[in-house]
């Protein structure tokens, strides 16, 4: 018996019911087929695939909210995914479903975002004929971009979990915890960096959020973390009232930082610095790297273009725009 079978066992004999195990094929099932590891299930197997992974990696320059903001203690993409994690293995852990597949879902789950955070995302949106949308374009990194187009060939439960982090009903419990834990933390993260830049001050929390959630990072994500695993016997959501006073606080963090000037003061520079990248492309395909030409020719120019901005981190994407739009000086 292999280290992995002896651990299927295991997981069978130890995980709710509920949860979803190494051993079903429906959700272990890959596009291609491949022989099992004699160490790893399937779900730790797709874990190790996204960390190792070239897109995984430029995830450190990319913006969470703040463009690349300068200060070590800032988000960025990398560290957002990996907080998302441990509040997602953390809710897994105490309901006893299946960790390994939670991890890889989080650690997965924003492959796709573009450059410059959510206004990057909004403007490929608005030009790009196929529409953007960053968990869709998750998807299709690990199922297609990925190792020069050859993809991760992850397993069926991780590709659903990420397709369905932002707004849609996963197939497994496992999935809908990272739509949770994903909200839990970026809201509360946010709040210690927006304080940091000066733009919020904790005391402007709304009062009846802080009384029900806490009145610290760590009181508010434990209270929401034990919400999900105490109302997880009903569906996998929070309580009720933990509900109303996340929603409450997320409404409030729209209203005070994602649409505040002062945070948002450089996206429309970004916005034109995509926009421009998207527009000499086009007229340029010659120009793609390779495997974006070789995606021009299967698909069509708007498909290879829009994968190729998007893949980009922040730093690269000013590097690239520097290097041909701004004039350079004679030496």
């Amino acid at each position: 018996m292999t280290v992995r079978e002896q651990y299927e066992i295991t997981e069978v004999g130890i995980l709710s019911k509920f949860a979803c195990t190494s051993v079903n094929e429906e959700m272990i099932r890959r596009e291609r087929h491949e022989d099992k590891c004699p160490f790893r299930t399937e779900f730790q197997r797709d874990r190790d695939r996204i960390i190792h992974c070239n897109t995984f990696r430029r995830l450190k320059r990319k913006t969470q909210v703040f463009l690349s903001p300068v200060g070590d203690h800032y988000r960025t993409r990398l560290t957002h995914t990996l907080e998302v994690s441990q509040i997602a293995r953390t809710i897994a852990r105490g309901m006893r479903l299946n960790e390994d597949l939670t991890e890889a879902i989080a650690l997965g789950h924003d492959l796709g975002h573009s450059p410059f955070g959510h206004c990057g995302e909004r403007i490929l949106d608005e030009i790009c004929p196929h529409g953007f949308k960053h968990y869709e374009q998750s998807v299709r990194v690990v199922e297609s971009l990925e190792k020069k187009g050859a993809g991760l060939n992850l397993t069926y439960a991780v590709r659903d979990g990420i397709l369905c982090h932002t707004n849609r009903v996963a197939a497994t419990k496992e999935g809908n915890i990272v739509r949770l834990a994903d909200t839990i933390a970026y809201i509360n993260h946010d709040i210690e960096d927006s304080v940091r830049a000066g733009i919020l001050d904790p005391n402007d929390l709304p009062n009846d959020c802080v009384r029900v959630l806490g009145n610290t990072k760590t009181k508010r994500i434990t209270t929401l973390i034990a919400s999900v695993i105490e109302h997880g016997a009903y569906e996998i959501d929070f309580a009720p009232q933990i509900r109303k006073a996340h929603d409450d606080l997320k409404a409030f963090m729209f209203r005070k930082v994602y649409t505040n000037p002062a945070a948002k003061q450089e996206e429309e520079k970004a916005v034109q610095l995509i926009s421009k990248l998207y527009e000499y492309f086009i007229a340029n395909i010659n120009k793609l790297p390779e495997e974006y030409r070789v995606i021009a020719k299967k698909t069509d120019p708007d498909r290879a273009v829009c994968d190729y901005i998007s893949g980009m981190s922040d730093s690269y994407a000013v590097d690239l725009y520097t290097e041909l739009f701004v004039p350079k000086f004679w030496k």
